[in-house]
């Protein structure tokens, strides 16, 4: 068996008026956020599905039902902590993140270091294992409207040990 293994996630969430906005556990000062059952954090739920598709433990529906009321207004970052255990618990270690979020506004990059730096906290790993992209809609689309944002994230891992008893 290959020590290897890659998975993706994905996410999108509306976008509804009032701030503020959060992505990759930033707050960011905008006049409109994501609506969802959580926070909405879309690029914390695709870096979240992308661990534990990697680690073929299933996706952030199952671990945090959206019919769990638990989960309303979670924080994402409290959620990709707890992935990030069973994704440990089952013997991998992360390799890297590479990220993109889809966003005809606002302008990301200055949010782009930070946003690695709060991911690399919430998963002990360094910054500099985590890349964040940023693209617009070029105003085409559902995206390009600043009607949602997307996420997308590719994780590798690498199998270090057997699963944890």
């Amino acid at each position: 068996m290959n020590s290897l293994r890659i998975g993706i996630g994905h996410d999108t969430h509306r976008l509804k008026p009032g701030g503020p906005l959060w992505l990759g556990g930033v707050e960011i000062d905008y006049d409109q956020s994501l609506d969802g059952h959580s926070d909405a954090d879309v690029l914390l739920h695709a870096v979240t599905d992308a661990l534990l598709g990697a680690a073929a433990l299933g996706d952030i529906g199952e671990l945090f039902p959206n019919t769990d009321p638990a989960n309303r207004n979670r924080n994402s970052a409290e959620m990709l902590s707890i992935a990030a255990a069973q994704v440990d618990e089952a013997g991998f270690q992360i390799v890297n993140l590479d990220c993109i979020i889809f966003a005809q506004a606002p302008k990301l990059s200055i949010y782009k270091r930070p946003m690695a730096i709060r991911m690399a906290q919430v998963l002990h790993v360094s910054p500099d294992q985590i890349g964040i992209k940023a693209k617009t809609g070029e105003g085409v689309g559902l995206v390009g409207e600043g009607k949602i944002m997307q996420a997308q994230c590719v994780a590798l891992l690498h199998k270090t040990m057997a699963s944890k008893p």
